[in-house]
């Protein structure tokens, strides 16, 4: 039996599906169902649509009275708050300000005083949440789900397919995977981790029966100046990016946790492989120099069983709530 194959964008990228099912209608369906919900997503989350529920918090910026937002929004909310303490204040959603600094198609790198004074408007800290309502307290204060918001789409396009009655299928969100049960013959998917400097090898490959995969690294957004490189992912506490590891991986229950796992990991620098380790997922990380490591085999394939890390109960509670929401 051969897996029916879709293709849509969204999020900014390319969308995948493979999908196992009765019969060709059925899979036509879920994979509609799939879309239709990838896009609701985008909709509602996007800082580049004037009517998301983003741009209305933060279009109220600086307001005494803030919003309410629903019990979706809420559950994302408080995982990106459980995020920031499990993070030590380095997963921030407010953090997106920098991006007035930070021009990764013109190249040039910004003034500390530019950076210095958006810094003033970064902080999950100074946010007020207090479900269901939220305020950001400072004018031009923003919110940005884009650090999570594929991962949660996944997941949630992974939902989909199990409630149209999908048991085997893979959903790709722009290399961000969720893996819906084995082949039907119970063999696993076999999943290749990018490098980030050799786009024509992996920098492992897994077999996976289940679970997500996700990566960030310095390869997606940057520019290269005076033999520099400049990514995108930016320290919320110094405004300036990334320069330790070029990529991380994670393997997960949910590409929810995986993807902030990795951005987490990125952000740590050199402490991003003792966080890792603690956190307890199978873990691979390319560093500037060209090594690699991680607990994931890098020489060969391996079969792969991931666990639960050992993180926060509030960051496992803020997972089930967000999970739960839809």
């Amino acid at each position: 039996m051969e897996p029916y194959g879709y293709t849509f964008r969204a999020l900014g990228g390319p969308c995948t599906l493979r999908i196992y099912g009765r019969s060709e209608s059925a899979c036509a369906a879920a994979a509609d169902a799939v879309q239709a919900e990838v896009l609701r997503i985008e909709r509602k989350y996007s800082r580049y649509r004037d009517d998301s529920v983003v741009s209305r918090i933060n279009g109220l910026a600086g307001s005494d009275v803030g919003i309410e937002v629903d019990d979706e929004t809420a559950g994302l909310l408080d995982y990106a708050d459980a995020a920031y303490a499990q993070s030590d204040g380095l997963f921030d959603i407010t953090s997106g300000v920098l991006r007035r600094a930070w021009d990764f198609r013109s190249g040039r790198v910004p003034e500390q005083a530019q950076i210095q004074e958006l810094l003033q408007l970064v902080g999950w800290h100074r946010v007020k949440w207090d479900r269901p309502r939220i305020k950001l307290p400072l004018p031009e204060m923003q919110l940005d789900f884009g650090g999570f918001g594929k991962e949660y789409a996944a997941d949630r396009a992974a939902a989909i397919l199990r409630r149209h009655g999908i048991e085997h299928g893979l959903v790709d969100l722009s290399g961000d995977l969720v893996l819906v049960g084995p082949h039907p013959d119970g063999s696993p998917w076999r999943v290749g981790i990018q490098h980030p400097r050799d786009t024509a090898r992996a920098m492992a490959v897994v077999d996976l029966e289940a679970g997500a995969v996700a990566g960030s690294g310095d390869y997606e957004r940057y520019f290269e100046q005076d033999g520099k490189r400049y990514c995108h992912i930016l320290n919320p506490m110094t405004g300036w990016p990334v320069g330790e590891l070029s990529a991380v991986s994670v393997i997960a229950s949910q590409c929810l946790v995986a993807g902030t796992a990795t951005t987490i990991a990125m952000l740590k620098e050199k402490d991003g492989k003792a966080w890792l380790g603690n956190l307890g997922l199978p873990w691979i990380a390319a560093h500037r120099d060209g090594t690699v490591t991680g607990s994931i085999d890098h020489r060969s394939a391996a079969r792969m069983d991931y666990r639960p890390g050992e993180s926060s109960d509030a960051w496992r509670a803020a997972i089930k709530q967000t999970m739960s929401s839809r």
